[in-house]
């Protein structure tokens, strides 16, 4: 039924005739625009038949556009085939119809007419060197079909419509999940709402560390060795598993779902790149968070340029390491017992070439000391959102590091070590956003439908229902996107393109529902006592952390290029 006086006159059914067998068609011209799109940028970024960096820089935008525009052609392939998974299973509901209508419907014209990679920059296919020739591939009568009917106001309405009947449900739509992934997003729902949302936006205004009760009910869960081989003392689950959980986690706080990524880091480190001796030793201790890991990376003045690092670890005459330098957006710095360190050991190097990793250990911290071991001293760095884990910078001065924990106990492959983790953490953060993104629906909707002016709740206007649709649309094709992301990896299939992909749409998509349903509650969306305001500030750092978007864009580009 529908609520509080919506317009009857927009239920009508809205579903264009032969749906799937419409956006399938649609498939065609969108693959055939991105082929000329890549041959196009192709040659103009080859010099002496190979492909340039320099004039892949040099067209930067182009060149990130083409990263934009392949995540929406596979968005639109992933959403494609959850919808015929659905159907084949006997569902395929109205609602879920809808949500694929109006994914093609917006990301064709988007594609037609101009994508955005941010708020301010509109990637069009004339920055690829498109003319009007090359833009007849979109003349298709699918094509045409679904950008004029797809993602009209009377689908959007209805869309809400439908979403209003299941107010209370887990998420609007099927997730194409299987029967244990759905009970154990079940169970880390529950989890969430009794334990995590009640208590996250005190722990944010007032910047506090999330309480270490909940880091042992979660390692009680299982959540820091979820993914750990069950020989090493973890579960042995899927990376699907790792989305589910943590999506749910950030659902509840960005800050809980975050907590995993340490460990998820760490072990991916360890299993990739680690000797039988230290998988043995530190995978177990991982997985029952025993041992918290923090990963130490970033330095300033460096950013994303991993391979400028300048901090040292020198052998002494023990066969042990003395490690100097400074670090930055360290999290979680106080309460770990180990660090994933990345430091220079061959002086001769400027390069990837001579990074070493380290499994460092310290003396966890307490609020008066919060950095007690010899060598180490740090400082907190205040920030906007993101918070309940902290951020840090680290200082080194002949800080000791045991030779036994040489990440594989061999000097020079930090930088291949750390490659072989980015496909999981992109993943992870990926599912990340799209906890933030859901929690931002969750909270939009309910304001818009208890808020009343000019004598009716605000989401009986087709503008604020249009945005409550959006939210949902997209964070379903940013799920479907992380999901394939995480079944490549579950198959052994190297996925760096589709983490990066996910990784990078599923940031947006947080940042514009955060934004959304903060301009839903105007005024009120402001004030910090508003959960909305803390939502917002955390949706932030999902376009920078992991790989800022221009650099997720800049590594897609050169993977289509190459």
């Amino acid at each position: 039924m529908p609520r509080d006086g919506l317009d009857m006159t927009l239920t009508a059914p809205v579903i264009l005739p032969d749906l799937l067998q419409l956006t399938k068609a649609a498939l065609g011209p969108v693959e055939t625009i991105f082929d000329i799109a890549r041959e196009k940028l192709r040659a103009t970024v080859t010099e002496n038949d190979r492909i340039s960096g320099k004039l892949i820089e040099e067209n930067q935008t182009a060149s990130h556009g083409l990263a934009w525009l392949a995540t929406y052609v596979e968005s639109l392939r992933q959403m494609q085939g959850w919808a015929e998974r659905q159907q084949a299973e006997g569902g395929f509901s109205e609602l879920e119809q809808l949500l694929l209508q109006i994914t093609f419907g917006e990301y064709l014209w988007q594609i037609y007419g101009g994508i955005p990679m941010n708020q301010g920059e509109i990637l069009r296919l004339q920055d690829i060197g498109f003319g009007q020739d090359d833009m007849r591939a979109m003349m298709d009568a699918s094509v045409m079909t679904l950008t004029q009917g797809g993602n009209t106001q009377a689908a959007r309405t209805r869309l809400v419509e439908l979403m209003q009947e299941q107010t209370g449900a887990t998420m609007y739509g099927t997730s194409g999940l299987d029967e244990e992934l759905e009970m154990i997003r079940d169970q880390f729902r529950r989890y969430s709402v009794e334990k995590i949302e009640p208590h996250a936006h005190e722990w944010h205004l007032k910047d506090e560390l999330i309480p270490m009760e909940v880091i042992d009910e979660l390692a009680e869960m299982g959540v820091f060795g979820l993914t750990i081989p069950e020989e090493y003392g973890g579960f042995g689950l899927s990376k699907a598993s790792m989305c589910v959980v943590s999506e749910e986690l950030s659902r509840g706080y960005i800050g809980v779902g975050s907590l995993g990524t340490r460990s998820e880091i760490a072990a991916e480190l360890i299993i990739a790149g680690g000797t039988e001796e230290q998988k043995q030793k530190w995978l177990p201790q991982l997985a029952s968070a025993d041992t918290l890991p923090t990963a130490v990376f970033t330095e300033p003045n460096t950013g994303s340029d991993l391979g400028a690092l300048r901090t040292r670890a020198v052998k002494d005459g023990n066969g042990d390491y003395r490690v100097t330098g400074n670090k930055t957006w360290i999290t979680h710095a106080t309460r770990t017992q180990i660090m994933t360190l990345l430091a220079r050991t061959d002086p001769e190097t400027d390069n990837y070439k001579g990074l070493s990793m380290f499994l460092a250990e310290k003396t966890p911290g307490t609020e008066e000391n919060p950095f007690p071991t010899e060598g180490m001293t740090g400082g907190e760095i205040e920030v906007l959102g993101y918070r309940g884990m902290k951020e840090y910078e680290l200082a080194f001065d002949g800080f000791h590091v045991k030779g036994e924990n040489l990440l594989g106990g061999e000097e020079g492959k930090g930088f291949k070590q750390l490659m072989e983790t980015f496909e999981s953490a992109r993943i992870q953060t990926a599912a990340r956003a799209i906890g933030v993104a859901q929690s931002a629906l969750d909270i939009g909707m309910q304001y818009a439908e208890e808020r009343k002016q000019f004598g009716k709740s605000l989401i009986n206007f087709p503008r604020v229902s249009s945005k409550l649709a959006m939210m949902a649309v997209e964070i379903m094709v940013a799920r479907q996107l992380t999901y394939f992301s995480a079944r490549e990896k579950d198959e052994g299939r190297r996925c760096d393109l589709e983490a990066g992909m996910a990784k990078l749409l599923g940031a947006r998509v947080a940042w514009a529902a955060a934004d959304n349903a903060l301009q839903i509650h105007g005024g009120n969306g402001f004030a910090l006592e508003y959960k909305i305001s803390r939502i917002l500030c955390d949706a932030r750092i999902l376009n920078i952390f992991e790989g800022a978007a221009e650099i997720q864009a800049q590594v897609i580009a050169r993977r289509l290029l190459g």
